[in-house]
């Protein structure tokens, strides 16, 4: 049994946030599905129930993330912690914090994350065989926010800069200088429902374990807190779902808003480079990192840099320098907050303008039949003439961008006479009806905005165009489509030759051939078209990496793949027919149930090896909250892949795989003598 000695200051300072928040004026409800509903007369009391009802539900997941985002993981993973804890020194996010937190984040917000760090401790020092690394302890807010601030970094695509450097991927010719997760959201309102409610579809698209998975709650304060949602592990408030007035959805979009600066090197003075013909100096970091070698611990250092552009380092082909608008910004956790207290679109609309979010689409509804949708992000304001998606020179100011468009300047719907709005990881340009939706020539190429659709964009598109006017049920319809549209022609893999074959010039494929150009392209547990289908695709991939540009495959790889694709049926399940919930597993614990769902159906799935030749999926449909806004308050209903609990012996670790796999929801409610009513446990945190 692992035990863990706390210093006297740590139970001090717990002590002395604590002092701000009464554990016995929270009640945690928890209802038959173990959701918690938080209820507490301040935020920040709130914020002290959450901590200690996600910690009762998932107190590793929580650990892990700060772990990483305080160059801790090591401690506590070893070496498969050194990249995380190596970014999270990289970032400059601890610089960031003390340069800016006291300035940046408002009073009332820092109730909130003390109240949350005071719930975490207290747990923890209540739980201390839980505690994975005694070092972590305790939280504050600075470990809170560089947490925060590394998830940000790794959502602009910053790590993967950073990993492509230190792979010598990066190259640049200054005598040549003048020659990219998924999710589904859609809003209805009167304009095209039946029953003249306003409708959103909260639909995400994340992975079904881990620091990125969601957890459901309920926050109630006496402050005006009501809202239903779901959080990542070490959140201190809701970011995606729907209070008593509004509600909102995030997908991941791409604009391009990470940019990497090839430095000019002095010739002979290694921390010298050339900017406008004047050399400047390159100041030179450590981030400490700790080895292990034979269960010895090593400590080392690796040198980065700092320069005008950004953190910057060495590869072999030269310094390069990453500049993202996440690395200055430290109060997204704030902004979403204020997305929380929103009581209209007006004070929704102003917390986006703080320019804290370093991106994600949001679609939003509310009470009032207002429907709206953004391609939100921080997009720096770049000169003109400079490739922007690749490396760009390093030697000139102008490529040294300082500001971002404001979001009055970013791509957006408001209102649109079509009645709708929809997004589902795809361009900008198409989020409402041709009439409603932003043009595309109105913004600059260098924003990097997406201009493609795929599957699910397109068939979303279709199944709303088919209706006049919207019934619940008909919205209920389109969230769980799971077939692909015809011509099956947007995707990461075009397949389009497959349907070209002619099935008997091919006798010992005829029968696979003939199954899928039969194949009605639903996704269903139940299709035998969908199992081959899914089969196929995972042996179809190891040839996508060589292929070359439009990425269109030959009939001769689509005939090798389907040559393994039997090979693999008859090896695995003696048999050239599978049905896909045979093949494809949702798989919790012990627990194993078939489920549906491809990759960029509406209902997506991705899947990985399990056993027996089986797959079980690992993201994809995970979270979902579906809202009406009537005149008697929002009707809302939720279902989430797994259950509410990550721990093994909870009642709730598995209790919800049934509905989710049925394409079934259980009834939420924001009403306080409801949920009271129907609750299972009533308790204080410590």
């Amino acid at each position: 049994m692992r035990k863990i000695r706390f210093t006297l200051f740590f139970v001090l300072l717990i002590s002395s946030l604590s002092a701000q928040v009464n554990p016995k004026s929270i009640e945690i409800v928890r209802d038959p599905y173990g959701v918690p509903h938080i209820f507490a007369p301040t935020d920040a009391a709130v914020a002290y129930g959450l901590a200690w009802a996600h910690a009762e539900d998932d107190f590793n997941t929580i650990q892990l993330g700060y772990l990483a985002g305080n160059n801790l993981l090591t401690k506590h993973l070893g070496n498969s912690g050194l990249g995380a804890d190596f970014i999270a020194q990289f970032i400059g996010s601890e610089a960031l914090f003390d340069s800016r937190y006291e300035s940046d984040i408002h009073s009332d917000y820092k109730k909130i994350v003390e109240g949350y760090a005071a719930g975490l401790n207290q747990y923890a020092l209540t739980h201390p065989n839980e505690v994975l690394y005694s070092g972590l302890f305790p939280i504050t807010p600075k470990k809170m926010i560089r947490y925060a601030q590394l998830q940000l970094f790794i959502s602009s695509k910053g790590d993967q800069w950073v990993q492509r450097i230190i792979k010598n991927q990066l190259n640049y010719d200054f005598s040549m200088e003048e020659i990219p997760r998924g999710s589904n959201t859609f809003a209805f309102n009167s304009n095209k429902t039946t029953d003249g409610n306003t409708f959103l579809a909260i639909n995400t698209h994340q992975p079904l374990d881990g620091p990125v998975s969601w957890y459901e709650a309920h926050l109630c304060s006496e402050e005006g807190t009501n809202i239903l949602g779901a959080l990542f592990a070490g959140s201190p408030n809701i970011l995606i779902g729907a209070n008593e007035n509004l509600g909102w959805a995030h997908t991941v979009n791409q604009p391009d808003k990470t940019d990497v600066f090839a430095l000019e090197m002095h010739p002979k003075d290694k921390l010298k480079y050339l900017v406008d013909g004047e050399y400047l100096n390159l100041i030179p970091e450590k981030a400490n990192l700790e080895v292990r070698v034979l269960g010895i611990k090593i400590p080392i250092k690796k040198t980065f840099y700092q320069s005008i552009y950004g953190p910057t380092l060495k590869s072999k082909t030269g310094m390069y320098a990453v500049r993202t608008p996440a690395l200055f910004e430290i109060r997204a956790l704030e902004q979403w907050w204020r997305m929380n207290k929103a009581t209209n679109f007006t004070e929704f609309y102003n917390a986006l303008k703080m320019k804290a979010l370093p991106g994600y689409n949001i679609g939003y509804a509310d009470k009032n039949d207002t429907i709206f949708y953004i391609s939100n992000g921080l997009i720096p304001k770049r000169a003109e003439g400079f490739n922007w998606e690749d490396v760009v020179p390093g030697n000139t100011r102008k490529t040294l961008w300082t500001s971002t468009y404001d979001i009055e300047e970013l791509p957006q719907v408001l209102q649109p006479q079509s009645g709708y709005i929809y997004n589902a990881n795809h361009t900008p340009f198409r989020s409402s009806d041709s009439l409603d939706n932003p043009l595309e020539a109105s913004f600059s190429k260098d924003m990097g905005f997406e201009t493609y659709d795929n599957n699910r964009s397109t068939r979303l598109k279709q199944l709303i165009d088919q209706y006049d006017k919207v019934s619940y049920a008909d919205f209920k319809n389109i969230k769980y489509d799971r077939q692909y549209p015809t011509p099956y022609a947007f995707n990461w893999m075009n397949i389009d030759y497959l349907d070209r074959l002619e099935a008997t010039a091919y006798p010992e494929l005829t029968e696979l051939i003939t199954q899928l150009q039969q194949w009605d392209r639903k996704a269903d547990a139940e299709s035998v078209g969908a199992g081959i289908f899914a089969v196929f695709y995972n042996q179809l991939r190891p040839y996508y990496q060589a292929l070359p540009e439009p990425k269109i495959f030959s009939p001769a790889t689509i005939l090798k793949a389907l040559t393994n694709t039997k090979a693999y049926l008859i090896n695995h399940f003696n048999s050239t027919e599978i049905k896909l919930g045979d093949y494809q597993k949702l798989v919790r614990g012990s627990k194993e149930i078939p489920i549906f769902g491809l990759p960029d159906v509406i209902t997506a799935m991705a899947a990985r090896p399990y056993k027996d030749g089986k797959v079980k999926v690992v993201s994809g449909e995970s979270y979902i909250e579906l809202v009406r806004f009537t005149s008697s308050g929002p009707e809302i209903e939720s279902v989430i892949s797994y259950g509410s609990s990550d721990r093994e012996e909870s009642p709730h670790y598995a209790d919800q795989m049934e509905l989710y796999s049925q394409f079934k929801t259980k009834k939420m409610t924001l009403d306080k003598e409801k949920i009271y009513a129907n609750a299972k446990k009533i308790y204080h945190p410590q």
